[in-house]
């Protein structure tokens, strides 16, 4: 029994998804960082605050704290910003850098959808 539970461990797929998640809360924590230390930053500047969390109103006794909303749907767009702008793009632009090398054709989504169309239309007609 302990024999299969070290090969179910010791398994490639547990290993790199191990690998995978230790790597995703240590960049997830580099995207927070980001976006707490430099670009709410920039809302204060702009706004006067940076954290909207003591906005609240009360209606019949209960608190609404649309503040944290705020804030919380802020540091969201910043986020999905940052790793848009700073993996995402960079990570197509190095792709496609690479199939270059490669020799590959690189052909522009709009171009490619063109010729797959003229394509099955010729099929279509044959």
């Amino acid at each position: 029994m302990l024999k299969e539970f070290r090969d179910f461990l010791l398994r490639g797929n547990i290993v790199e998804l191990a690998v995978a998640f230790v790597l995703g809360v240590a960049f997830g924590a580099l995207i927070n960082s980001l976006v707490d230390n430099l670009l709410m930053p920039v809302v204060a500047m702009i706004i006067g605050k940076p954290d909207f969390r003591e906005l609240t109103f009360t209606i019949n006794d209960s608190v609404f704290r649309y503040g944290a909303f705020l804030t919380d749907a802020i540091i969201f767009v910043f986020v999905v910003a940052a790793i848009f702008f700073f993996v995402v793009k960079p990570m197509a632009a190095i792709e496609a850098r690479r199939r270059r090398g490669e020799g590959e054709e690189v052909v522009p989504d709009e171009e490619r959808r063109h010729r797959e169309l003229i394509a099955a239309i010729e099929r279509s007609r044959a």
